[in-house]
């Protein structure tokens, strides 16, 4: 009863604020779309920013956490190619869900509250890493026209080389200008479940054979990758378990927006982001009573 009441504590108060951005653009139809930019090019960038910059961020004491992350997203892709050749399925559509998950929108808050403010620099290197490869290899495979060099322009990314430098050469910020950063920063995690609650309610269930395919293969990938760390290398307990939950996440929201800004059968990856989502709430008490 305790370590279920502990995982209700960890997930409810997440869910909850999904529900209420469910339930409130249900009532009132939602346009998220200047607070998503809001959140997307200022909230979560100082969010990222202010803890890599911050005097108990040291950038070298976190090279495993960001090497496992770039080995789960690679692997994940790469383990589900022959789901793409038996389904198949285009694989510029698919494997992008596969390999980048909800860490921002999910991941962060669960992990916060799952191994306390403690955790929040692992999280937020696991962002960093997830970004900068969805704004490059993700980008890449949907676009093979795309540059790197667009990269540059990504507020999330800039935050992140930023954050890498002040940590690398020691700078750190005034306190007064640190605290604002944080309240600043702060602000995008509700927001960003707030913003997968609206979502929600845009899910076609049209395609439904794919989400679930994509929602129960996406969290497969990632355990078995993350097995494969654990396997191989000593990581603390808090890594191992941070990871364990950033393996099972559900695809990224942002995997649809990139896909429908590049017209790659943006419904479908629809699908297997807003279905995975919602298959979540049954995947994630399962690896938090593994991890907590």
């Amino acid at each position: 009863m305790e370590l279920l009441e502990q995982i209700v504590n960890i997930l409810l108060p997440v869910f909850m604020v999904v529900l209420c951005g469910f339930v409130y653009s249900k009532i009132s139809p939602t346009d998220m779309s200047i607070a998503n930019n809001l959140n997307m090019n200022l909230f979560v960038p100082i969010l990222i920013f202010s803890v890599m910059g911050s005097k108990d961020f040291q950038i070298l004491s976190y090279l495993g956490v960001l090497a496992a992350g770039v080995f789960i997203v690679l692997f994940s892709g790469v383990a589900a190619i022959p789901v793409v050749r038996i389904m198949g399925v285009k694989w510029r559509t698919f494997l992008p869900p596969m390999m980048f998950n909800n860490i921002g929108n999910l991941g962060v808050p669960i992990i916060v509250l799952a191994f306390g403010e403690s955790a929040l620099p692992v999280a937020i290197v696991l962002f960093m890493v997830e970004n900068l490869l969805h704004f490059t290899v993700g980008m890449k495979i949907v676009n093979p026209k795309s540059s790197f060099m667009h990269v540059l322009r990504v507020p999330i990314v800039v935050a992140s080389l930023l954050g890498i430098l002040f940590s690398l050469l020691g700078w750190h910020l005034p306190k007064t200008i640190q605290i604002s950063m944080d309240m600043m920063g702060k602000v995008s995690i509700p927001l960003m479940l707030f913003a997968l609650g609206v979502r929600i309610n845009d899910v076609d269930f049209g395609e439904w054979k794919i989400g679930v395919v994509g929602g129960i293969l996406s969290p497969v990938t990632g355990l078995v990758g993350v097995a494969i760390i654990a396997l191989l290398f000593d990581f603390p307990d808090m890594w191992l378990g941070v990871l364990v939950i950033f393996g099972c996440l559900p695809p990224a929201i942002l995997n649809y927006m990139v896909a429908e800004i590049y017209n790659q059968e943006a419904q479908k990856v629809a699908s297997i982001v807003m279905i995975g989502n919602l298959m979540s709430i049954l995947i994630l008490p399962v690896a938090l009573i593994v991890v907590v």
